[in-house]
């Protein structure tokens, strides 16, 4: 028996509340609003819910754990500083709650392979090419 469209909406309704937390908090700890990076159990008591209803919903709904959505807006916001800023690779990690080493394989793993430094280098070449075309 196909659940209720207003469960179904329900459902929906956490992801996305979810994904808008997870934003806000990263945005929090970039601004320095925060200093420590919540994990899904933080981030299910913002949204009043079980950690383990968040984590069976968001797998429901998008087919993939929570921590998925997570590490990847983690890592959009560490390409937007290494691509928007000039703080070194360190600072960004610890703006991120990250130490450098850890970081860097974080970085790796979710970047295809390459470091922080290779990325900044890769989008700073990118940079300069687009603009001796321009």
């Amino acid at each position: 028996m196909p659940l209720p469209k207003k469960i179904l909406a329900r459902q929906h309704e956490i992801y996305a509340d979810y994904l808008r937390a997870v934003d806000q908090h990263l945005a929090d700890l970039v601004a320095g609003r925060a200093t420590e990076m919540f994990e899904i159990r933080d981030l299910a008591g913002v949204l009043c819910l079980h950690s383990t209803h968040l984590s069976n919903t968001i797998k429901l709904v998008a087919g993939h754990a929570p921590c998925h959505d997570y590490q990847l807006r983690i890592l959009a916001v560490a390409q937007r500083m290494l691509r928007d800023t000039d703080q070194p690779v360190a600072a960004i990690a610890a703006t991120l709650t990250y130490d450098p080493a850890n970081f860097t394989k974080f970085f790796k793993r979710f970047a295809g392979g390459c470091t922080p430094k290779q990325y900044r280098e890769q989008v700073r070449a990118g940079q300069r090419a687009a603009a001796a075309l321009a």
